[in-house]
């Protein structure tokens, strides 16, 4: 578990579930799905379904809540791009529109890249997002990440093509930025 100030980046539990469920699946089309690659399909599940995939969240280091002042307010993950050479991507979705634009997502993330660089023997960290996502490329820049990757014109959502975007951020970048 990570904190600073009334946010926490932690594992998640099985009282999460149905929170996490309320955010992520209860909705057909739910808003943070315009911003969360929705070139990719999205649907609800009921939530029975969902409780049958419980072992597949608890507990799992690759994938925590964001909570603010104790409610759950989104995710924060890490997949493996190539794990034989520690490539990692990470990612992270406030699910409420109403918790973005604070610095809550700089914030859990800065919080989640300190977990992964003092926790496993990784060189880079990084995420991928698309072009007409520009909060999140400024959380990338905020966060002193490089633009590595502009892949043009190969995320079509609603009759436009955007850019594939990749951000990363050294291990000795970081450190430099965050005097560790």
């Amino acid at each position: 578990m990570y904190t600073d100030q009334e946010l926490t980046i932690r594992p998640i539990t099985e009282q999460d579930m149905e929170r996490l469920w309320e955010l992520i699946y209860k909705d057909e089309q739910p808003e943070w799905k315009k911003w969360d690659a929705p070139y990719y399909p999205h649907r609800a599940i009921p939530y029975e379904q969902f409780i049958q995939t419980n072992q597949d969240w608890i507990g799992d280091e690759s994938f925590w809540v964001i909570e603010v002042s104790g409610v759950v307010r989104g995710i924060i993950s890490y997949y493996w791009e190539h794990e034989p050479s520690k490539w990692l991507e990470m990612g992270i979705i406030l699910h409420e529109g109403h918790s973005w634009g604070k610095g809550i997502g700089t914030r859990a993330l800065k919080l989640w890249i300190a977990h992964l660089f003092h926790t496993m023997p990784l060189v880079r960290v990084g995420f991928s997002t698309w072009s007409g996502n520009e909060r999140m490329i400024r959380v990338g820049e905020k966060l002193g990440m490089q633009l590595e990757a502009r892949i043009r014109k190969v995320r079509y959502y609603e009759g436009h093509y955007y850019d594939s975007i990749r951000m990363g951020l050294l291990r000795e970048e970081w450190e430099a930025l965050n005097n560790d």
